[in-house]
This record gives structure tokens, sequence and C-alpha cells, in this order.
């Protein structure tokens, strides 16, 4: 079983070395967990795919200490440079034409690599004091719920890798926000993410396409998390478009768990449970994943969840509830 490690000076000068050597361990970002390795090193990063039961044609994001650091493994731009400058370090992610130092398993191999400078204290200790990119997807199963805490990672990967790097709970809860920068031109949104889309937009001074399609290149995925099924739990999850009735949460079965936006004001069965006190949809995206987790694992056979207003964080928490609900 992985060991959890505190962030001290010397398991984060060990873990760096293990790192360097081709080890894979679980990291904590602001965002979710993530299954970290040296992203230079192919045989280091085959072990990702291994471990998560990932298919090769979904490519990793590169994570960098830097915008600085870009230039040795990927082609950066003007748009890029004005992002990085207003969100980084922080929860989004570019994708870029990528240079031959990248190997071709992390990228899928597209000719594009997907980057970003996390803003966790934590893993930033870890990767300033690294001479390499880390490629880190999400520290779960394929296709399972994103873990934010390490007991998280520890419940479906424990015994898959060796090191879990506690950094508490993550912060935002939701995977980063995935921009397409390829051409600079036409930026567009691949992944609504921790980001919202109206911030990028408005440090771009222009409306960003949406997203409108999972894949392309004959079936690999240019985006992490594009796929129609992914964050799911193993209950099968049915989304509702409006808010869940009173009448229904007190006439509700006991086998069917509800998640609610917020608080209810009167329905107090066991099997009601809410993602906030207010519907504040940070809150909403912070407790999402968690939530999923723990419901999951209390036996429901359904789980009837609500959506959220299609604006902000919205857009994310949608996002990640249509996958999960996708049969």
């Amino acid at each position: 079983m992985a060991d959890i490690l505190k962030p001290t000076d010397e398991n984060l000068r060990n873990l760096r070395e293990f790192l360097r050597l081709g080890g894979l361990l679980a990291v904590p970002t602001e965002t979710v967990y993530g299954l970290a390795a040296n992203a230079l090193d192919a045989k280091a990063c085959e072990k990702i795919f291994e471990a998560k039961k990932r298919p090769s044609n979904d490519p990793l994001i590169c994570h960098v200490a830097s915008y600085e650091a870009l230039e040795s493994f990927c082609e950066p731009n003007d748009v890029s440079k004005t992002l990085a400058d207003a969100f980084w370090p922080g929860p989004l992610t570019f994708v870029l034409p990528k240079k031959d130092t990248i190997p071709g398993i992390v990228t899928a191999g597209l000719d594009s690599v997907a980057v970003r400078s996390p803003n966790h204290p934590v893993f930033r200790q870890l990767i300033e004091g690294c001479d390499f990119p880390l490629a880190a997807p999400s520290a779960n199963p394929f296709a399972y719920i994103s873990p934010t805490q390490a007991i998280h990672v520890q419940a479906n990967l424990g015994d898959q890798i060796e090191y879990i790097l506690d950094g508490g709970p993550c912060e935002h809860g939701l995977e980063s926000t995935i921009v397409d920068l390829r051409d600079p031109a036409y930026p567009e949104i691949l992944r609504y993410g921790a980001l919202p889309v109206e911030l990028i937009e408005n440090a771009v001074k222009r409306r960003l396409l949406r997203p409108t399609r999972n894949s392309d290149h004959a079936g690999v995925s240019i985006a992490p998390g594009s796929l129609p099924k992914h964050y799911s739990p193993r209950t099968p999850l049915d989304l509702r478009p409006s808010a869940v009735s009173e009448s229904e949460l007190v006439e509700s079965d006991q086998k069917t768990a509800y998640l609610l936006l917020r608080k209810p004001v009167n329905a107090r069965a066991n099997n009601i449970h809410w993602l906030s006190e207010n519907g504040e949809l940070e809150a909403i995206a912070s407790s999402l994943f968690a939530k999923l987790r723990e419901l999951d694992n209390a036996g429901y056979q359904k789980i009837i969840a609500e959506e959220a207003p299609e604006l902000g964080l919205g857009l994310a928490i949608n996002d990640r509830l249509r996958r999960a609900s996708f049969r």
C-alpha cells in the first residue's frame, strides 16, 4: 500500500530523486490530485497509463514551475503569454505546438502538448526543485471520480504506486480549464474547468470558441477528460435539469441518493445530500467529487443530481455531472 508522506524538506528531496529515476507518485494540486512522472522519460510515463488503465489515445498534461520553462519543449505565443501573466500559476492549461523533447506517449502522438503551472504550494515546492516537467493526469483509475484528498488516491491506486505526497484537500475540486492555443488567432475552450471562461475572455478581450468536438486526429483526444463517459461513480447517476421538488424529496426511496446544489429547507432524510449551504458555485465545485465518492460507497442503487446554472463555474460542474451520468 502506498505511503502517504508529509511535505518535509527531506521527503521532497527524496521524491524529486525518485521522479528523476523514473518513479511514479501522487501529488496534490489546487484542482485534484495528480499521478506524476518525469514528462521527458517515456518509460516513466508508460507507468501512468498502466496504473490508471488509461487508453494511449488520451494525452497527459505537463506541469512546469514557470512560463519560462515552456520554451524547451513547446512553442508559446503572445496569447499564451497574456494568459500566463493573468492566471499562472493556476488552474489553466494551454495546448501548444510541441517540440521533440516531449515523448510521443505524453501527447498521444500528436504534434501538440498540454501545459500548466500549478498553484498548490506543496506541488510548487516539489516541482521548483526539478529540472524536468511533470506529466500528471488525475490520480484515479481511468474514468472514475477524480481524487481531492490523499486518502482518495490511496483507496483507488494505493496498490499501484509507492508514494502519495499529502497536500491536504484540494482547493478547487475540479480539473483545470483547457484552452487550445495552437492557432492564437482562434483560441478555443477544450474543457471547462476551475477557471471560469468569462475571466479568460476578459483577459484576451475576445470571445473564445466553445467546445464543439470531443476529439479529432483519427480518434485521438486533444485534451484530457473529453470523452463522453468520465468522472463516473459505479452507482448509476441521473441528472436533473431543474431543481428537485420538496415533495419528491419527502416521498423519496431510501435506496436513491439525492444530490442537491444547496441545503434544503425542510427535507432531512438520510438519503438527501447537498453540495453547499446556499448554492455558491465555488463551494459546489470544491465538494462535488468528494461527495460523489461518499455516495458511491454508501450502497445506494441510484444517485439523482441537480444541474448547476449554466454560467461561470456552473459550466464545469455540469460538464463533470453530464460525463458522470453518461451511459
